[in-house]
């Protein structure tokens, strides 16, 4: 609850300088309102900044008052200005390459496309090798043993 309520006086930025720190888009934000928390969200392996950032102001009006800065100059570069929306689809906090997976809403996790790919994985394969294995003629489909 707290979290969405949060979310509601937040903006995502979009394009943000590598090199760009929280003081200076606090800065460059500070005329929309009171802002309570800078977020530049870093690659957790590499720890380098992935180029976009949260910034959580301390009410909803100032969400509003900030789509001004959509595509206004940040340290030389045009940055996005949106709404943050929980969970937003599309847009991967962690990196395991299934942005969009996590909201079909199959508990959380890796999702959907996870469980599927462990499917073919887990079972096609092994399958597969036993008739080549086996040498059984006849045994398993038909490509198996016809060639």
């Amino acid at each position: 609850e707290e979290k969405m309520e949060a979310d509601a006086r937040s903006i995502y930025v979009g394009n943000v300088d590598y090199g760009a720190t929280a003081e200076e888009l606090e800065a460059h934000f500070h005329g929309c309102g009171s802002v309570n928390r800078v977020t530049i969200l870093c690659d957790k392996y590499s720890g380098h900044p992935k180029g976009f950032a949260y910034i959580e102001f301390s009410d909803k009006e100032s969400v509003r008052t900030s789509m001004a800065l959509d595509e206004s100059l940040f340290r030389g570069r045009q940055i996005k200005v949106i709404p943050k929306r929980t969970n937003r689809p599309g847009i991967s906090t962690t990196d395991r390459g299934f942005p969009r997976s996590r909201y079909r809403g199959r508990g959380g996790g890796g999702g959907y496309s996870a469980s599927r790919a462990r499917f073919y994985t887990g079972y096609s394969r092994p399958r597969g090798r036993a008739y080549r294995w086996a040498g059984l003629e006849g045994v398993g489909p038909s490509w198996a043993w016809s060639r």
